[in-house]
């Protein structure tokens, strides 16, 4: 019986919870229980999985930076090393959950050279500081800082993908049987040369990549898990209600760029609209429940709800 094929996003609460020491402990102990909810999935689906390394790849820089007889590893490759580590845990932890024919890729993603996105760096990597910190960090490392929440953080250039270059390896596993692990952390940033390929100082948007990958693959279902558990109207007053089944039109207000669901509305609309297909926005915890309408956002080409249903407290 041939599976349907669903790409998760699996947002970096799933791996460290904010605040939290970046310990290698500590991640394993929040990836063990991702894996176990994913595990639910195994029998049902093919199962893709892209994840995020905002944290990672921000420790990676600041420990690159603290050894100065060694010049600074660039971004694209801090990307490698995280989807090499990371991909390494998820690997391991699903094997103990009795998936047994796990695969973890090393990913390029494509992006374009022109992007203004290398002149406006708005993507948040490493840990959270405080706001006192920020002329001081800025000076003696030379990075841009932004608030994010109560904290502050570093931002680096987040290029929209233009394409997942190992697309056709990751149709290639999934037709084995496998579980695929890639794209980790956006993917690994390339920019197209005469000949092959260069890596850039970036880091790309994971959701944006899971979509564009969903799309690549013929992938069924996009699912993108984050710490909310639906998408909601008037979120943060007395009237906020969760958005359960909405077509396209009724999620593209929430794709506001400056918005903490922008990036994941825009993700899901992009893959609903060129390719006619589901996408879901959800919690971890609620996975098997968003599938079958339960929990969670569902974004559809068309509204299959009466129009008084589609949104529940």
């Amino acid at each position: 019986m041939n599976k349907k094929r669903i790409v998760i996003a699996l947002g970096g609460n799933a791996m460290l919870k904010r605040g939290e020491v970046l310990s290698a402990e500590n991640q394993q102990h929040n990836i063990d229980k991702a894996t176990v909810l994913i595990k639910q999935l195994d029998q049902d689906y093919d199962v893709i999985i892209v994840h995020g390394n905002g944290p990672q790849v921000g420790l990676l820089a600041l420990q690159n930076s603290a050894y100065n007889e060694v010049p600074a590893y660039p971004l694209d490759n801090l990307v490698a090393q995280t989807q090499g580590m990371l991909g390494y845990m998820l690997m391991h932890s699903l094997t103990e959950q009795g998936m047994s024919d796990v695969s973890c890729l090393l990913t390029r993603v494509e992006v374009s050279a022109s992007d203004p996105a290398f002149a406006a760096p708005t993507k948040y990597i490493g840990p959270v500081y405080s706001p006192q910190d920020r002329t001081k960090l800025e000076k003696q490392h030379g990075w841009k800082m932004k608030p994010d929440g109560q904290y502050i953080r570093r931002v680096v250039a987040s290029p929209k993908p233009v394409q997942v270059i190992e697309a056709d390896t990751i149709v290639s596993l999934l037709d084995q049987g496998k579980t695929v692990v890639c794209c980790g952390g956006g993917g690994v940033p390339v920019v197209q040369q005469d000949v092959g390929y260069r890596g850039v100082e970036a880091v790309i948007d994971k959701d944006a990549v899971a979509a564009m990958l969903a799309e690549q693959i013929g992938a069924d279902y996009l699912m993108i898990l984050t710490d909310a558990d639906a998408v909601y109207q008037d979120w943060g007053t007395p009237n906020q209600k969760a958005l359960k089944d909405v077509t396209v039109s009724q999620m593209r207000p929430f794709a506001a760029p400056d918005g903490a669901m922008g990036p994941k509305a825009e993700a899901v609309i992009q893959f609903v609209e060129r390719t006619g297909q589901i996408a879901f926005i959800g919690a971890l915890q609620d996975v098997e429940q968003i599938l079958v309408g339960e929990k969670g956002t569902c974004v559809r080409p068309a509204c299959t709800v009466a129009p008084e249903d589609v949104l529940v407290s």
